[in-house]
């Protein structure tokens, strides 16, 4: 039903942004990583409308390719959305193609949500169907790096958002926190760690 929404990032949590459209209303749309987006700045953000028996929800891309890339990811059985996000967080499109294209299911059990299984058959029913896919990591300015332990605890929390289980991100947690960067460094870098 939705295409993109254009209009002004009002606010952005672990899980989701709001875009607030030029005829007024303030649209949440789950992202697989909301800080990719700048808040209180004009974007142009890709909209894949999802409805279930008891829900609609909104998930939002920075490009075209993610969201293809993200309907591509829905077709496959025992993906779902979250699983799915979870997937796309992983700054690393190229990784997650050529895992596909090398029967490599190891890797994708690296996922939260993704089983032996599931692997397999995102295996199956990609190989081969990623080739148009062009994805590039973020065109969005992400926030200015910071020492400030908000970066860091907005980060854990949406990477907890995406399914990934506490003690692993208490792990990394650990890890970043020798470390300065924005939320969206944090989440990239604590993906990296997670997805090996």
């Amino acid at each position: 039903m939705y295409e993109y929404i254009n209009g002004l990032i009002t606010n952005i949590t672990p899980a989701y942004i709001v875009i607030a459209s030029r005829s007024g209303v303030g649209y949440r749309l789950y992202t697989a990583n909301p800080y990719r987006f700048e808040e209180n700045v004009e974007s142009h953000v890709y909209v894949q409308q999802i409805v279930r028996e008891n829900d609609i929800s909104l998930f939002g891309f920075i490009d075209a390719n993610e969201k293809a890339l993200f309907n591509k990811l829905l077709n496959v059985s025992g993906i779902g959305p979250k699983s799915a996000l979870a997937i796309l967080a992983s700054a690393d499109a190229t990784g997650l193609i050529n895992a596909v294209e090398n029967n490599d299911s190891a890797y994708l059990t690296q996922f939260p949500g993704v089983g032996k299984k599931t692997a397999q058959q995102i295996v199956l029913d990609l190989k081969g169907k990623l080739d148009d896919l062009a994805v590039e990591n973020s065109t969005a300015t992400p926030a200015t790096a910071t020492n400030d332990s908000r970066a860091l605890d907005d980060a854990l929390e949406a990477l907890l958002a995406l399914g990934y289980t506490k003690k692993d991100i208490k792990v990394v947690g650990e890890q970043l926190s020798q470390t300065s960067d924005s939320t969206d460094g944090y989440i990239r870098s604590g993906l990296k760690m997670l997805v090996k």
